[in-house]
């Protein structure tokens, strides 16, 4: 009976000698770590004006939503969130899940129909591929942003359903997808396009509406746009938006939305404040906009490989896992909180530090937080220039 115990023992053993080894680690309130390593870019999961309407729906509703949306949970607080959302993101109707990461899973599903070929970027996001393989579709993977690609494989299955599946900034590099080329593509082979605008969300686009809505795609009849309200907006759960027949489609038969418990109200009274706030925060993309450009300038001064961001995300070439582990490691024990993707939680296989960029964090201790990261740099890290992920197309706006 012990055997499955030793097998996952020596699994852990070989993860650990290949520098993947992964460990929580608890973080106390008001800790003073500079955070670049969070999704927190416009610095409102501390708002007052978020808190207070949390704590106003905590007071009235209590701790949890009690039951699914379609038994117990579906409250005010829950349909004023989706009314504000699909008017934000210029589309018919908007659903709320739990997490980003359901409704990714429940939004490829619901597209899926007999026949039906999904087409999907290789640095998709995980909830995006475990969408695909779950809906039980063909899938094919194409390369990174590459129209040519999806063209040749929608062309390749004439008459048969097709939905195109890509983020809109990608959660690795940072890089914008080329979202109104392969929009037009999908329309020419009578394919649907869903993007998932969780990066872009509040950071780009018109009052931050994302990236379909910078693309000119927001309201489009053949567009589903996914996003998660844990990144910009700093609370918690996801959207699926779109036509309002896909979206009554969703809730009649959506999986992963009939069977979970709801986002508890407070949650959902609180990211309604964000997103007025995140509307209105033209200053704040501005001043991401303009870290972002300094991050680049900075951290390439200092010989090291960084890609050039469309939004709040950069990413910073390292040597392997195990250094990318240490350089963290290194950045964390000075105070400053960064990411570090390794395999498998990278598309190419190459290990990264990842910054994310947030407004809300002074200036002071955000340019400090980069000395830090340069101080820390393994010295192998500064000879990677030759990896330096492709420069993009488009810049952040604000």
């Amino acid at each position: 009976m012990a055997d499955w115990l030793a097998a996952l023992d020596r699994r852990a053993e070989l993860r650990a000698k290949a520098g993947l080894t992964r460990r929580l680690r608890p973080r106390a309130a008001g800790d003073a770590v500079v955070d670049l390593a969070g999704n927190d870019y416009l610095g409102l999961a501390t708002h007052p004006q978020v808190t207070a309407a949390a704590a106003r729906a905590l007071s009235a509703y209590g701790l949890g939503a009690t039951g699914s949306r379609l038994v117990r949970g579906s409250t005010d607080a829950h349909h004023a969130l989706e009314d504000t959302l699909a008017d934000w993101l210029g589309a018919e109707r908007a659903l709320v899940f739990s997490s980003g990461y359901l409704a990714n899973l429940g939004a490829v599903r619901a597209l899926v129909r007999p026949r039906t070929l999904l087409v999907s970027d290789a640095h998709n996001h995980a909830s995006l591929i475990d969408g695909c393989r779950i809906s039980g579709a063909e899938t094919v993977v194409t390369p990174h942003a590459d129209v040519a690609a999806v063209a040749a494989a929608l062309a390749a299955a004439p008459g048969r359903p097709a939905v195109v599946v890509t983020e809109s900034v990608f959660s690795v590099d940072g890089d914008l997808a080329p979202l109104a080329r392969l929009h037009a593509v999908a329309r020419e082979h009578g394919a649907l396009l869903l993007v998932d605008d969780a990066h872009a969300l509040g950071v780009t686009g018109p009052a931050g509406a994302g990236g379909v809505a910078a693309a000119g795609l927001a309201g489009q009849p053949d567009v589903v746009v996914t996003a998660t309200l844990s990144k910009a907006l700093g609370g918690a759960g996801g959207v699926v938006a779109g036509p309002a027949e896909f979206v009554r489609h969703v809730i009649e038969t959506g999986r992963t939305f009939i069977f979970d418990t709801a986002l508890p109200p407070a949650v959902a009274a609180g990211v309604h404040a964000a997103v007025g706030l995140a509307r209105a925060g033209d200053d704040l993309r501005a001043e991401l906009a303009e870290r972002a450009a300094l991050v680049v300038r900075r951290l390439n001064a200092a010989g090291l490989a960084v890609s050039a961001p469309d939004g709040a995300v950069v990413s910073v070439t390292a040597p392997g896992p195990e250094a990318a582990s240490a350089w963290a490691a290194d950045c964390r024990d000075r105070g400053v909180a960064v990411g570090c993707f390794r395999p498998p939680s990278t598309p190419d296989n190459r290990s990264r530090l990842r910054l994310t960029i947030g407004a809300g964090i002074s200036r002071a201790d955000f340019e400090r937080a980069l000395e830090t990261i340069v101080e820390c740099a393994p010295v192998s890290a500064r000879s990677e220039l030759g990896l330096r992920a492709p420069q993009s197309r488009t810049r952040v706006t604000p």
